[in-house]
């Protein structure tokens, strides 16, 4: 084993046994909420794990959830993000450059319209409702230049570094012919017993790595490694430098101080599904005495319990003066179970927003009452909002960039928030950014009425307020007007104004003298 090879598993192995802790927690979510997706334990393809399941309210709740969490944030054929220049752009630059950054925006999202961004995100949101997703962007082809990949959770191994941040992601890749490490890895330089294996038709395990270089302080750069836990030997090693370099995308929906991996909704509402599942299996068990029955009979040497078949038309014999088979009444109360469903079934909802979803027998909602509804899932998301800009949006944007960039199709600063910021134009943001409308509108209509239209030119710039708006509701830089346009604009209607008035004082003094 070579010394790299060996350092990089004992840490692995390191972060793997803490990621035990939380696989027994992690399983009972998939087994309960998400019985498509991989298990934690090993499993043949398509065998069944819906054995725990007799109410559906959480499966199809994380379906849901995804679902929603993807049209308020990433939604489809929608321009969700933009780019735009940083703290470190002149303010008399930003104009010009913000222009030429909603052109480079428009390609981005075509290209993320025609990858398979749609598809997979979705999929990691259904990990998210657990506690964790995990992307991995990496290059594509000609017609399809970014390629993306839902990684499920019990592939991955986690770790984090000095400020609380992943640092080490650890991929695990199974079943892997030797015959396919030189296309997985065609730069990769293979170990003598690695080639030995070449060809017999043999399978291995490999183990990727990216972490990150500490060693470079003022830019971001991460090693990528690849191991063949067969021979215990280096296959790949690159290292990798800028922003949006790492392959990995890894976000989650809260955590706690200290832990590395999150906790989603469906951990807070793991009681009250496992609750909602057991109830219904009693009352299966209930219904199934009660139409079937439960009989007593007195032991009177004529009924044998052993012959008996409870089919229409059966005979059976007894004593005389027996009672023969007497039903016992079921001691089930179906009403109180009932209660106990409806208060966890709400409980499962509210903890995946199910219960903001339109009702179907309505009429389709308003605008109005989408951007309300959008509004208060953005406020109940409270920080797990925030915590997704800052782990997903920015960082897919960043990738896809960088691969762009390094493909010579874009050409577009660093996106590092100070030259090139990412500002998010999602429905969820956008119902936030209407709270800033809202003030900005009632303080308007406050001072127009109290103080008139006099105070209102003299206190408010026109100019600057709609620009102000229009980047709140989101309008695209292409369709502004730049500030040299603009003022062409005013002159010539200043001069037209001129013209105006200097035509009617004409035509007054021809009245006079007339």
């Amino acid at each position: 084993m070579n010394t790299l090879a060996e350092q990089k598993l004992k840490k692995y192995q390191k972060a793997k046994a803490f990621r035990e802790n939380w696989v027994p927690l992690f399983e009972e979510c998939y087994e309960y909420a998400l019985p498509q997706r991989e298990s934690f334990y090993y499993e043949e393809a398509g065998q069944r794990r819906d054995e725990k399941i007799f109410d559906e309210t959480a499966v199809v709740g994380v379906q849901e959830f995804a679902s929603r969490l993807q049209s308020g944030i990433v939604p489809n054929f929608a321009r969700w993000a933009d780019l735009m220049s940083g703290s470190e752009v002149p303010k008399d630059q930003r104009e010009a450059i913000d222009n030429e950054l909603d052109e480079v925006t428009e390609y981005v999202f075509e290209v993320l319209q025609n990858s398979n961004f749609s598809q997979e995100v979705h999929e990691s949101f259904m990990d998210l409702a657990v506690g964790t997703g995990v992307l991995c962007v990496e290059e594509g082809d000609s017609i399809n230049p970014v390629n993306f990949t839902a990684i499920p959770l019990p592939h991955v191994v986690l770790d984090t570094g000095p400020d609380d941040k992943i640092d080490h992601v650890f991929r695990e890749r199974k079943k892997i012919p030797f015959d396919e490490l030189q296309i997985l890895f065609p730069n990769g330089k293979f170990d003598p017993k690695v080639e030995q294996q070449m060809g017999k038709d043999r399978e291995t395990t490999v183990l990727e790595l990216v972490c990150r270089d500490y060693s470079k302080r003022n830019e971001e750069a991460y090693y990528h490694y690849a191991f063949c836990m067969s021979t215990k030997t280096t296959l790949y090693e690159k290292q990798m430098k800028g922003v949006g370099s790492n392959p990995f995308i890894c976000f989650r929906w809260s955590k706690c101080s200290g832990e590395v991996y999150g906790r989603g909704p469906i951990l807070n509402a793991l009681s009250a599904i496992k609750t909602t599942n057991l109830t219904i299996e009693l009352i299966l068990e209930n219904a199934q005495m009660s139409i079937s029955g439960i009989y007593q009979m007195e032991d009177d040497g004529v009924v044998n319990v052993d012959t008996i078949n409870l089919v229409p038309g059966t005979i059976i014999p007894k004593a005389m003066g027996s009672a023969g088979l007497q039903p016992i009444q079921a001691a089930g109360r179906f009403d109180v179970a009932q209660l106990v469903l409806n208060d966890m079934r709400l409980n499962i909802r509210k903890a995946l927003f199910m219960d903001m979803l339109a009702d179907p027998n309505k009429t389709p909602a308003t605008a109005t009452e989408v951007a309300e509804r959008m509004a208060d899932l953005s406020r109940r998301m409270g920080s797990s909002f925030g915590r997704l800009q800052a782990e997903l949006v920015q960082p897919v944007l960043q990738r896809v960039i960088y691969i762009l960039k390094k493909q010579g199709r874009i050409e577009v600063p660093t996106v590092n928030g100070r030259e090139v910021k990412v500002r998010s134009v999602s429905p969820l943001a956008q119902a936030q950014a209407n709270e800033d409308i809202s003030s900005v509108a009632r303080f308007l209509e406050l001072v127009g009425g109290a103080f008139g239209p006099e105070m209102m030119q003299m206190l408010i710039d026109s100019e600057k307020t709609a620009i102000f708006l229009s980047k709140k509701f989101g309008v695209p830089e292409s369709l502004i007007r730049d500030e040299e346009q603009r003022r062409q604009i005013a002159a010539v209607a200043q001069q037209m104004a001129q013209q105006q008035m200097a035509q009617q004082q004409q035509g007054m003094q021809v009245g006079d003298e007339g």
